[in-house]
């Protein structure tokens, strides 16, 4: 395979290196993306085996994605100071371990806990895989390799719930967790064989402040955007809850800005923003996967309370979505290593917000092959977006910054899909009424559009980043 061939002057590991590193990264953020994806649909039966309330049981998925969420940035600055190899191999055996003692938990209390280390553990891999990636393969297919990893983790978000409903049909709850220790070792194995050593690391000081003030800023973000999505969110208790989450974002966020400007090694250096593609890039990639946040979650709902589909039906209804995006998402990749990455991405997104404006001008009743085709369209947009502008990233800072990168890169795209939720969250809450079946609809083809929008916005931050191609602006 070309990925794995040499040239005179190449970078990076051999080839034979190469693929076992590459095998490693990916088998872990497989897992951690379905993970992070196919447990909600197991809720109930997880609630009922468990015997506690819906909200109780909310916390099995929170807790993963709130902990992730909240360490990403941490462990990114933490692999600049210890290695990719060595945060690498704790996040991987952490959430193997976790796992297992998920598949094995006795109660609530338990299960939370360890889907609170599992998330730590996703966290320490998903925050420097792209990075890692960078560092083992040669500049010449960056765009290449990223896009197959922008493939894996948009295609396993799209396929977990189906995968998710096939293990629990055949088997029962503790089968999504255990099925992670087998690849899981395997992984850690690969990573120990092949991802190197890096000599010369400077043990500078960790910023402890910056990193509680990180933790806390995406923390709470993350459950502000949650609280508006709480069916009584009008009330006047859930409001003192939505303005006490938000308030403590805002402090902790202008606290994090004057830390990381003061701090001789700060969290996240603020250099890697002075780089105005990095930014762009950055703000392109938050606004699109609050696009694709809302659509995900708004989808379910026309399918199966405005269409009548089954829940299985409505899962096979995605299957377009990750269809386009392995169709596309490698040649999109591999020309972004010979062409402008960002007029690539530029180009793909607005495929994916012509998909999204078709789905949300579906009509009333929509066959499952016209669903099917718009759903394809939106795939192979995103898929010609993502792997272009994540080289665009990852290729614009030094490389000694890449875990930063590669850091932001997953704090975007995880924050991203819990903003997108929350707002579908807060247009359900809006239109409850008398008759919530009309409501509801309507609040799905709300939701839609607002998908649309987001993706316009993210149109518009990457089209002026195109005037700076001629410049030489870094």
């Amino acid at each position: 395979m070309t990925l794995f061939s040499e040239q005179p002057g190449d970078d990076g590991l051999p080839g034979r290196a190469r693929a076992f590193a590459m095998a490693a990264v990916m088998t872990s953020t497989l897992m951690a993306v379905f993970d992070g994806s196919m447990v909600n649909i197991a809720l109930p039966q997880m609630a009922h085996a468990l015997q506690v309330t819906t909200s109780v049981a909310v916390w099995f998925a929170n807790g993963y994605l709130l902990s992730a969420a909240m360490t990403l940035a941490i462990f990114a600055a933490l692999a600049t100071r210890f290695g990719f190899r060595a945060v690498f191999l704790f996040g991987l055996t952490l959430f193997t371990l976790a796992s297992l003692g998920c598949a094995v938990a006795s109660s609530a209390e338990i299960l939370i806990a360890m889907r609170i280390l599992q998330g730590i553990g996703g966290a320490a891999t998903l925050s420097i895989a792209p990075a890692i990636l960078r560092s083992v393969f040669p500049g010449r297919l960056l765009g290449r390799i990223l896009g197959l990893n922008a493939l894996l983790i948009a295609s396993s978000t799209a396929i977990a719930p189906v995968l998710g409903g096939t293990l629990l049909d055949a088997l029962s709850w503790p089968w999504l967790f255990a099925v992670n220790v087998i690849p899981g070792s395997v992984a850690i194995a690969l990573a120990l064989k092949a991802i190197p050593h890096q000599p010369g690391l400077k043990l500078q000081k960790f910023d402890a402040a910056g990193s509680v003030l990180s933790a806390t800023l995406l923390g709470s973000l993350i459950m502000a955007a949650n609280s508006f999505a709480e069916p009584h969110a009008t009330t006047h208790a859930l409001n003192t809850a939505v303005y006490g989450w938000s308030l403590l974002a805002l402090v902790s966020g202008l606290a994090f800005i004057w830390r990381i400007r003061r701090a001789a090694a700060p969290l996240l250096p603020p250099v890697i923003f002075t780089s105005t593609r990095f930014s762009l890039a950055a703000l392109t990639s938050l606004a699109s996967f609050i696009s694709q946040g809302i659509t995900f979650v708004a989808l379910p709902f026309l399918f199966q309370s405005v269409y009548g589909y089954s829940a299985f039906t409505s899962a096979l209804l995605f299957t377009p979505w990750p269809v386009g995006i392995v169709l596309v998402a490698p040649h999109a990749g591999r020309l972004a290593d010979k062409y402008s990455p960002s007029v690539i991405s530029t180009l793909g997104l607005g495929v994916f917000v012509i998909g999204l404006a078709l789905l949300a001008m579906l009509p009333a009743h929509a066959a499952s092959w016209d669903i099917g085709l718009r759903s394809l369209i939106c795939g192979m947009g995103f898929g010609c977006f993502q792997s272009p502008n994540n080289r665009e990233m990852l290729s614009s800072v030094a490389r000694e910054f890449s875990s930063y990168a590669s850091g932001v890169l997953a704090i975007v795209r995880t924050f991203g899909q819990c903003l997108g939720a929350a707002i579908v969250g807060v247009m359900l809450a809006a239109m409850a009424s008398s008759n919530p079946v009309t409501q509801e609809a309507l609040a799905v083809r709300m939701s839609l559009w607002a998908a649309v929008i987001a993706s316009g916005a993210a149109i518009a931050f990457s089209v002026s980043r195109l005037r700076y191609l001629h410049h030489g602006v870094v």
